[in-house]
């Protein structure tokens, strides 16, 4: 089962594979999300954009598309505490942060670094760890400006090829980068990175150009060359071709996580450490699938 949201139900007039750039007009963003949550017995869409103990938001402002995803720390489970309440707050307010305009488009680490720290500032400590990962188009000026903690990332494809990715920031195996609150006296034994060490990236798009936001329950189990393929069904820039091409990727994404003979990137990045590791990788698996098209309002 899964369950599909949108935004931005835009008219759109790119052709795919892309389309020479003409300064004056806006581009915006056409998006559709899709996902699922590991664990079948609970909803798999919880309340907000949350599969799982992932979390995602999509949110436009006068001059910008943001979009967002996280993958909260599961490990929190067995202390207690809820993992997908940090991911899914955490987005939340860096989604309210761009709707009240309180951010620069050419910033994306400051969304987040804005959204950790009034986290931080609650009365009432939430405590957990989040992967986060921030794409934003500035509609004017054509540039996709990026922040990346963690396993989470994009993928931009142009022309059915990959011409730019975001880095996975790995401390050590199945060990990402992570921003967290930890319990008061133990702040010094919970993981936690600084925001700031986010990577950050800056570059033109044009129309047509494919954007694939993800948890690392899709890169974990898909390789670059399975995204492609089924990106290659997608035929049309409007939003029903981009729902069902983000179905289809987190559905097959979601089938090989449970499949034990299937060598999945997760189960290589294994070997490669030195582990004896098949099959896929069961997880949640949020995807946010977006077109660059000429905006209209």
């Amino acid at each position: 089962m899964l369950s599909v949201l949108s935004y931005g139900r835009l008219v759109a007039r790119a052709v795919l594979g892309g389309l020479s750039q003409t300064d004056g007009r806006d581009y915006s963003l056409v998006t559709a999300s899709c996902g699922f949550g590991k664990d079948f017995r609970k909803g798999i869409l919880k309340k907000g954009m949350c599969y799982g103990d992932d979390a995602c938001f999509i949110a436009r402002h006068r001059s910008a598309d943001v979009l967002g995803v996280a993958d909260g720390v599961g490990g929190w489970r067995d202390y207690g505490v809820d993992p997908s309440q940090f991911s899914a707050t955490l987005m939340r307010t860096c989604e309210r942060l761009v709707k009240e305009g309180r951010f620069t488009p050419s910033s994306p680490v400051g969304i987040l670094t804005s959204g950790y720290y009034e986290l931080l500032q609650n009365k009432v400590p939430l405590l957990g760890s989040s992967t986060a990962c921030i794409v934003v188009l500035d509609r004017r000026s054509h540039q996709l400006h990026t922040c990346n903690l963690g396993d989470s990332g994009f993928l931009v494809v142009r022309g059915g090829e990959v011409v730019h990715r975001s880095d996975e920031q790995q401390h050590y195996f199945n060990t990402p980068f992570q921003l967290s609150i930890a319990p008061p006296g133990a702040e010094g034994v919970v993981l936690s990175d600084s925001p700031e060490a986010a990577d950050s990236a800056s570059f033109d798009v044009q129309l047509g150009d494919i954007i694939l936001t993800a948890s690392d329950g899709l890169f974990d189990n898909m390789p670059d060359y399975m995204i492609l393929q089924e990106l290659k069904k997608l035929k049309s820039a409007n939003y029903d071709s981009i729902q069902q091409t983000a179905q289809s990727i987190a559905k097959q994404a979601h089938e090989l996580a449970y499949d034990p003979n299937y060598m999945s990137p997760f189960a290589q990045f294994a070997c490669d450490n030195g582990l004896n590791v098949r099959g896929g990788k069961p997880d949640d698996i949020t995807v946010l699938l977006s077109i660059v098209a000429e905006y209209t309002d």
